[in-house]
């Protein structure tokens, strides 16, 4: 587990050595802005799930992020997109404090780091202390096994990182909404700087078993630049302690 200040001390270590070779210095804590975190897909503004969080737990409207309007899912994967919503308070991984995978790690309402190399890029998020190393100078390296955050390689074109995600869990989601995938996704992310304190991302997700064809969700990410910006610890696993094993604590006997 990275600490903020180890991540304070290795972004320096990086920003020396980034930018060798002319690549585009991506370095820096970057957050998206918007309500993909909800729903990729366009909807309406929608009551909480949970009675007792009231407005604040409501799901804000949002024009969605995928180009063209709506994912092209296959008859059968769209009802279970559907049955996923419905029941999404006790399916969403991300509830259990599991790691949310890629892409959706991006458009969490917390922020993520990017550390670079000439060689490799970090990432590390705030949700769940995730992280992921995307080679840059191993393209034949294979996963060892498939994992929550997927094996990333990457490579650069031009002024954008390219990176292919591949070995990733079938049980990762997309946004709150239940958007889901199996574990045949390959997803190819573009990181391309538009601006000194703006990202342009992209991916797009091929999933046979899923989706009728590829296709791409499209939003900025942004600079945090406050002047003490770090990652801060967001370590949900004792949050969810009670959900996850509350049904493993012994109950008092009731007295005869």
């Amino acid at each position: 587990m990275f600490s903020p200040t180890m991540l304070a001390g290795a972004a320096v270590l990086f920003i020396a050595v980034a930018g060798h070779a002319g690549t585009p210095d991506l370095n820096g804590i970057w957050q998206a802005v918007g309500s993909a975190h909800w729903n990729v897909e366009p909807h309406v503004a929608s009551a909480a799930p949970i009675t007792e969080s009231g407005a604040l737990g409501a799901a804000p409207a949002g024009l969605g992020v995928v180009e063209g309007g709506w994912i092209p899912y296959r008859d059968h994967a769209r009802t279970v997109r559907d049955d996923n919503f419905e029941h999404r308070t006790e399916r969403d991984p991300a509830v259990n404090c599991y790691m949310p995978g890629v892409p959706r790690a991006t458009y969490m309402p917390l922020p993520f780091q990017i550390l670079q190399t000439p060689g490799h890029v970090f990432i590390a998020y705030e949700f769940a202390g995730a992280s992921r190393t995307v080679h840059l100078d191993q393209p034949d390296l294979e996963a060892p096994a498939s994992s929550w955050m997927g094996h990333s390689l990457g490579r650069w074109e031009g002024e954008t990182l390219v990176v292919d995600v591949t070995d990733q869990v079938g049980e990762t989601w997309l946004d709150r909404a239940g958007n889901h995938h199996s574990d045949a996704l390959h997803v190819e992310e573009r990181f391309t700087r538009t601006g000194p304190d703006h990202l342009l991302y992209e991916a797009t997700l091929t999933d046979p078993n899923v989706y009728k064809r590829p296709w791409t969700l499209r939003l900025p990410l942004y600079r945090r630049i406050e002047p003490n910006v770090q990652l801060l610890d967001f370590r949900c696993v004792e949050f969810v302690e009670q959900l996850m094993y509350g049904h493993l604590t012994r109950q008092p006997e009731e007295s005869q």
